[in-house]
């Protein structure tokens, strides 16, 4: 994702030999993203979608509960109901605190598999350090939503990323829930300490696995053997905001690079991804090198990877034919940067297809959700945020009847006439209009004697 420089940052790239590489560099980057973003446009179809819900505030994440209603939170730190009928409700008490400044806020929102049993949720947000106002961290919770849908019950937050930082940046964020009921969370190293990504005795830059519970799941890499944290799944993440678990049980997410190197990644339990180590992505500004280059020996390549950077967040893997069989089975990522949603059609860990479909400059795509009807919904992000259902082709329309003229010779009641060496028509009986009055024709009169 695109983080913009401070003011200070400006003012010291207009002075001096390193100010002018700054500038320059800025400079490229702003061209490099006009160019990007007229190409994206240039190549990216209109997308088709139906406004469900509008007036959100900065929303973050949507779930879908079984009376047909919406659950969405939005980043400033609330819950709320929208109805079928698009109609947003009031915040839900119960919400915990949370440390809404940068990217930080109430993020991600996840049902559990038995909702409809227990009423049980999970959420993830930027949780201030009790200790102290300037520290944050990622932490997941677990609560039940009431009967009258109005508040949280039974709050308890199940994990705290470790060690909490003062930073507002980074905080990945997306919750994945597998069909033995664990959660796998993505997090982000805050950028201030990117180096801490390659440690795996500490949650920075990782991906946990843990129980309902908040506990480490058992068969981790780190489950039976020394050298990282037990919950630990994955690492070398710079700040993943999409994960969603395929059919056949595969986690794949994707994350922010910085200059470029924004990634799709298949993640599999004790890989290391790379972060800083090895990018795509330069040094904002300047365009120089991270790390030692874009591979090496023990860490993962991505499966695919946006230079210029699309910003990537929230993303769905298409398991319906509600969109025809060429979306069926397709990963949706959306952009915050260019507003297009990028449907990727993925085999054997290689990007067979890449479509744009263009929602608009300035709709900045949060969140990428399959519903329970089989049809996509988006979430923007802005103060007057929407709800969108990606719309379904029209069916095609309904083929003209086809009239057969027959031949007259082939018509009941018709022969050729005596000149092609036929029969004569027969007597015609009955009127012209349909009556049923006898028009028999009567044989010619016989001429007078003379």
């Amino acid at each position: 994702m695109l983080d913009f420089l401070s003011t200070a940052s400006l003012r010291r790239a207009r002075t001096g030999r390193a100010g002018r590489l700054r500038t320059w560099g800025m400079a490229a980057l702003l061209c490099g993203a006009a160019a990007a973003q007229a190409q994206s446009d240039d190549e990216a179809r209109p997308l088709a979608v139906t406004e469900v819900a509008y007036g959100l505030n900065h929303p973050w994440a949507v779930a879908f509960l079984p009376d047909g209603n919406f659950l969405v939170s939005e980043r400033p730190g609330t819950l709320r109901v929208v109805d079928a009928q698009g109609r947003v409700g009031l915040p839900l008490a119960g919400v915990p605190a949370v440390a809404a400044e940068g990217q930080g806020g109430l993020l991600d929102l996840v049902l559990d598999r038995d909702f409809a049993q227990n009423r049980r949720l999970f959420f993830c947000f930027a949780e201030p350090d009790p200790g102290s106002g300037s520290r944050s961290s990622t932490a997941l919770a677990s609560a039940r939503l009431s009967e009258r849908q109005d508040r949280l019950e039974d709050v308890q937050v199940i994990f705290h990323q470790m060690p909490r930082l003062k930073s507002a940046q980074h905080f990945g964020c997306r919750i994945a829930q597998s069909g033995d009921g664990s959660l796998f969370l993505t997090l982000g190293e805050r950028s201030i300490a990117r180096d801490q990504a390659q440690r795996t005795t500490n949650h920075l830059g990782t991906i946990v696995h843990l129980t309902p519970e908040g506990h480490a799941a058992a068969g981790g890499p780190f489950s039976s053997r020394m050298g990282g944290l037990p919950e630990v799944w994955s690492w070398g993440h710079r700040n993943p905001q999409g994960a969603v678990i395929t059919p056949d049980g595969e986690l794949w997410m994707h994350e922010h690079g910085p200059q470029g190197g924004d990634e799709l990644n298949h993640i599999r339990p004790g890989g290391n991804y790379g972060w800083p180590v090895i990018t795509y992505g330069r040094n904002y500004g300047l365009g120089t090198r991270i790390g030692e280059g874009t591979a090496k020996d023990g860490m993962e390549q991505p499966v695919h990877q946006w230079t210029p950077s699309i910003a990537p967040s929230g993303m769905a893997f298409l398991t319906s034919d509600r969109y025809g069989p060429e979306w069926l089975g397709s990963f949706f990522i959306g952009s915050l940067k260019f507003g297009t949603l990028h449907r990727l059609k993925v085999a054997g860990d290689q990007v067979q297809q890449e479509e744009r479909l263009l929602l608009g400059r300035g709709q900045r795509i949060r969140d990428v959700r399959q519903g329970p009807d089989g049809l996509l919904y988006l979430l923007t992000d802005s103060r007057n945020g929407r709800l969108l259902r990606v719309n379904p082709p029209e069916p095609p329309p309904a083929p003209e009847p086809v009239v057969t003229v027959e031949p007259l010779d082939h018509v009941e009641g018709i022969v050729a006439s005596p000149a092609d060496g036929a029969a004569s028509p027969p007597a015609v009986s009955g009127n012209a209009d349909g009556g049923s009055r006898d028009n028999t024709v009567e044989p010619p009169p016989a001429p007078a004697a003379p």
